[in-house]
C-alpha cells in the first residue's frame, strides 16, 4: 500500500543532516509495515527488533550504551554484518526499552554512519528523562489521507489531475460525481491501514467495520495498560463523549456532556493523554485572527475530533448502508463526519495546530489557518450550500484590519470562485490553500 509519507523517509536517508529517527503515530496506523517496507527497497539489509513483542531484546541496552559494543551484539545475536549507510536497524515500540530510547543520542554523537529508525504508539505519554533531547529527528505518521486512500483502489490518476490543479477550475462533473462517491466510502471505511486493506480484499463495509471495532477495543485496553489507574477511567470517558461532542450544533468541547458535574480540572490531562497518543486532533478558538495565531487563541476552548473518520463513523454506530442514500451521509449528525474530516486533511497534509473563529450573532468559521504569513478562514459545508453568512460576517470585521484574509469554503460543490470566496470540493480540501482568490 502506497503511502504519500514514504517520499519523507527517502528524504531522511538522503540528508547530510540525517539523525536517527523517531517515527510517532498511533497504535495500527502503519509505522511497522512502512519502516519495514522501505528497509526492504532502499537498504541492502536491514535489522528488525520489537521491544513489545520481545522483551528480552532490552538486553543489548541494559550494560551501557556504547553503540559499539550494541552494533556487535547484533552482529552476533542476527549472525549479520550490519554495515554504516547500506543497514537499516528498526527499533519497533521503543517507548518500551527507555535505555534503547536513551542510546540514540550516543548513535547520533558518536555513529551517525549507522541508519536507525524507530517507532513507538504511545511516545508521546511515555516520554523518560533520558529522553534524547535535539539528538533526534521526528516524523509523524496518521491514517491514510484521501489521497492515499484513491491511490490504494487504483485511482492514481484522479490524484494527478487534482494534484496537478493551478486554478479553482471546475472539473468534468462526471468526475466531480465520481470523486464524491469515493469520498461517501472513505468516510465509512477510513484510513486505518487494516480497514483499507479489508475492503480492497472484500468490498464487504462489514467486515471493514469488525476490523474497526477491534481497532477500538485494542485502544481501550490501552488506556487501561498504559495510562494511571486513576486516570484511565477519566480517558476512557473522555473518548467516549467525542462522538456526542461532535453531533452537536456548536461542537465546542463541553466537559458536562461527560458528566453533568464535571469540570475541567478533571479531565484536563486525560484530554492531553489522547492527544499525546496521537488519537485526537485539538483546535482551539481565537478571538482575534493575528499572526501567530496561538498568541490569539484561548486554550479553554476547543474542538476535539477523531484520528480517523472511519473510526468515528464506527463509533457513531453509522449503518454503512447509509452510503447508498444520496448525500446523507455528509449531513449525518450535524455533519460531524465531514468536519471531523476537513481537520484530518488539514491535520495531514499541512497544520499541525488547528484553530476556528467565533463571533456574534453565532458566527463560527470552522477552521482558521496561517500558512507563509498569510490567514485563511475556512468554512465547511456538509451539502451543496453557496452560504457564507459567517465568512461574510468575519470579512467584514478583519479583512481590512488583519493581514491577507483570504476567504475559503469546504464543501459539495466544485472547485469555483464564488465572489471573493475560493470553494474547495470536500475531496479537494487537501489542496488548500492553494488557490487566492
Amino acid at each position: 500500500m502506497e503511502r504519500k509519507f514514504y517520499q519523507k523517509l527517502i528524504k531522511w536517508k538522503q540528508s547530510s543532516l540525517r539523525k536517527p529517527l523517531i517515527l510517532r503515530g498511533a497504535r495500527q496506523v502503519g509505522k511497522t509495515y512502512i519502516l519495514t517496507e522501505f528497509a526492504k527497497r532502499e537498504y541492502a539489509d536491514y535489522v528488525y527488533i520489537n521491544f513489545d513483542e520481545n522483551p528480552q531484546f532490552a538486553s543489548f541496552f541494559d550494560e551501557n550504551l556504547n553503540p559499539d559494543r550494541i552494533i556487535k551484539e547484533l552482529n552476533i545475536y542476527f549472525k549479520k554484518t550490519i554495515q554504516p549507510n547500506s543497514t537499516l536497524i528498526i527499533l519497533d515500540e521503543i517507548q518500551e526499552c527507555p535505555q534503547a530510547l536513551a542510546s540514540l543520542k550516543y548513535f547520533c554523537e558518536k555513529k551517525n554512519e549507522y541508519h536507525l529508525a524507530t517507532a513507538g504508539s504511545l511516545l508521546g505519554v511515555k516520554l523518560t528523562k533520558s529522553f534524547p533531547v535535539g539528538k533526534v529527528n521526528f516524523l509523524d505518521l496518521g491514517p491514510l489521507n484521501f489521497f492515499e486512500f484513491l491511490h490504494a483502489i487504483g485511482e492514481n490518476k484522479l490524484v494527478d489531475m487534482l494534484e496537478n490543479m493551478q486554478q479553482p477550475k471546475a472539473i468534468s462533473e462526471i468526475f466531480h460525481n465520481k470523486l464524491i462517491s469515493f469520498l461517501k466510502y472513505y468516510f465509512i471505511i477510513g484510513g486505518m491501514p487494516e480497514a483499507v486493506s479489508t475492503y480492497l480484499k472484500t468490498e464487504n463495509l462489514e467486515l471493514v467495520r469488525k476490523v474497526q471495532k477491534e481497532i477500538l477495543d485494542a485502544y481501550i485496553l490501552d488506556f487501561a495498560k498504559h495510562a494511571p489507574k486513576d486516570e484511565a477511567m477519566k480517558i476512557m470517558a473522555v473518548w467516549d463523549s467525542i462522538p456526542n461532542q461532535l453531533a452537536k450544533e456548536n461542537k465546542k468541547f463541553i466537559y458536562s456532556a461527560i458528566r453533568k458535574s464535571a469540570r475541567a480540572r478533571e479531565y484536563e490531562t486525560s484530554i492531553q493523554w489522547l492527544k499525546s497518543a496521537g488519537l485526537v486532533i485539538k483546535a482551539n478558538n481565537i478571538s482575534i485572527p493575528k499572526l501567530p495565531l496561538d498568541a490569539y487563541s484561548d486554550k479553554q476552548a476547543f474542538k476535539i475530533f477523531l484520528l480517523d473518520v472511519g473510526l468515528l463513523a464506527a463509533m457513531s454506530k453509522l449503518d454503512p448502508s447509509i452510503i447508498l442514500e444520496e448525500n446523507k451521509l455528509f449531513q449525518e449528525f450535524k455533519g460531524s463526519l465531514t468536519e471531523n474530516f476537513v481537520a484530518i486533511e488539514l491535520y495531514e497534509n499541512h497544520f499541525d495546530k488547528l484553530y476556528y473563529w467565533t463571533g456574534a450573532k453565532n458566527a463560527e468559521v470552522d477552521f482558521i489557518i496561517s500558512f507563509k504569513q498569510h490567514i485563511f478562514p475556512l468554512e465547511v459545508k456538509a451539502g451543496f450550500s453557496k452560504k457564507k453568512k459567517s465568512l461574510l460576517v468575519y470579512d467584514e470585521k478583519f479583512s481590512k484590519k488583519e493581514n491577507s484574509q483570504i476567504l475559503s469554503r469546504a464543501s459539495l460543490r466544485n472547485f469555483a470562485f464564488d465572489g471573493k470566496v475560493v470553494n474547495y470540493p470536500l475531496y479537494g480540501i487537501s489542496l488548500f490553500p492553494r488557490f487566492r482568490s
